[in-house]
């Protein structure tokens, strides 16, 4: 068993019973310790993750940065490693953290390469990780901010350094979970839309699936996974068009309620 490292992980989750071994499996002997935030699963992930070693701590979702936030304050150590229940921490990646954090940080934050990998892939490709957001920061110079659509981590004091290894993110277990997840997700971000007053114009309903489906296939590489790549692409323009297209349903919706008050349509 490698040296136990003074990092605390944690992983929000709900209904996460099949996925969160993985994620649990790929850090538990090197970190101080594994906490898992549960928000109400209805199914195994208590007692799976419990079984593995993490300590779950229930707390009613109130969103995705609220979320996070409160699993920050249940860690122990100065150092937090943040992950999703569909991740992994790859091989090479956690012997990075591990010697880094020996060492002696350079840091305040670091950023994680985030491999995205869907059920009818063998494997995703290095060329497409695209996404890196900071995911192992000091509590003390960082933190999420508490946006209940957006997670992301804000350095307050210090520099950002990068990580060359992956975060293996299964995020769909398939396409038709991949939609369900998007009509939800969507929601929330067309609501975020609604409170601030940005109501898309039309020419982005028009446009932005055209330059969406482009930026992913070309511009995030996606030819490089073939016609996967072409699937993951159009799921990507899916999900940018469904956003606006709901939020400007709000606005009209609102304009109508307030052009006719008695109209409960």
């Amino acid at each position: 068993m490698a040296e136990r490292l003074p990092i605390s992980v944690f992983i929000i989750a709900k209904d996460e019973a099949d996925r969160i071994p993985l994620a649990i499996r790929a850090v538990r002997d090197w970190v101080d310790e594994v906490i898992v935030v549960d928000s109400g699963s209805a199914d195994d992930t208590v007692k799976v993750a419990e079984s593995l070693g993490a300590r779950v701590i229930f707390n009613a979702w109130k969103g995705y940065g609220p979320q996070k936030v409160f699993g920050e304050s249940l860690c122990r150590n100065d150092w937090i490693l943040n992950l999703d229940a569909d991740e992994e921490v790859s091989p090479p990646l956690a012997a990075e953290i591990r010697a880094e954090i020996a060492a002696g940080p350079r840091h305040s934050g670091y950023r994680l390469p985030i491999l995205p990998q869907y059920p009818f892939q063998t494997g995703g490709h290095r060329w497409t990780a695209f996404h890196k957001p900071v995911r192992l920061y000091r509590k003390s110079m960082a933190g999420f901010k508490d946006s209940t659509v957006h997670d992301t981590v804000v350095v307050h004091k210090g520099t950002v350094g990068q990580f060359r290894g992956m975060v293996n993110h299964r995020s769909f277990r398939s396409l038709e979970h991949h939609v369900a997840k998007l009509n939800s997700y969507s929601s929330a971000q067309a609501d975020d839309l609604f409170r601030r007053g940005r109501n898309p114009p039309a020419v982005a309903l028009a446009i932005l699936p055209l330059l969406a489906f482009f930026k992913q296939f070309i511009l995030r590489r996606e030819f490089v996974n073939g016609i996967d790549g072409v699937i993951v692409s159009h799921m990507y323009a899916f999900q940018r068009f469904i956003r606006i297209a709901k939020a400007r349903e709000r606005f009209k919706l609102a304009a109508r309620r307030k052009a006719n008050p008695g109209d409960r349509g």
